[in-house]
C-alpha cells in the first residue's frame, strides 16, 4: 500500500525483538516519517506514526498511518531510528513482524507495509486478508 501523504492517538517493546507484534521500519520510511511528523509542528519525542489496520477494502482489510502526539495508554510503541510507531492492541495480531518501507520514484513515492501475516491481496494492493 503507498501513502502520498499522512496526517495528523503502553507497553515499549525492542524492535530488536523476535516477538510478534514487533514492527520494525527502514531507515528511509523512518527518516522520511520524521521530516514529516517535525513539518507538522508535531515533536519527535512524544509524537509517532500511528499504524493500524482496519476493515475495509475488496479482501477485508487495509492499513492506516497517521501521526499522533502520543501513545495511547494500550498501545506497543516500538522505536526505530528515533521513530516512534504507535499500534492499538487490535491491530498487532495483523501487522506484527511487518516492516514499515518508504519507496521513492516518479510513480509516486509513499509508504509501504511488507507484511508476512498477508495470505492474499486484492488486484490493486490496497487491501489484503490474513486467514
Amino acid at each position: 500500500m503507498n501513502i502520498d501523504s499522512l496526517t495528523g492517538d503502553m507497553s515499549t517493546q525492542s524492535a530488536n525483538s523476535n516477538s510478534s507484534t514487533t514492527v520494525a521500519a527502514t531507515e528511509q520510511a523512518a527518516n522520511q516519517a520524521l521530516n514529516l511528523i517535525e513539518s507538522e509542528g508535531l515533536e519527535p519525542d512524544t509524537a509517532g506514526l500511528r499504524l493500524f489496520v482496519q476493515q475495509g477494502g475488496c479482501a477485508g482489510l487495509s492499513y492506516g498511518m497517521r501521526f499522533d502526539h502520543e501513545p495511547e495508554p494500550d498501545d506497543a510503541v516500538v522505536e526505530q531510528y528515533g521513530l516512534r510507531i504507535f499500534i492499538d492492541p487490535a491491530s498487532q495480531d495483523y501487522i506484527g513482524g511487518s516492516q514499515l518501507q518508504y519507496e521513492g520514484g516518479l510513480q509516486g513515492a509513499g509508504f509501504h507495509v511488507e507484511n508476512p501475516n498477508v495470505v492474499s491481496e486484492c488486484g490493486c494492493g490496497e487491501s489484503f486478508r490474513t486467514w
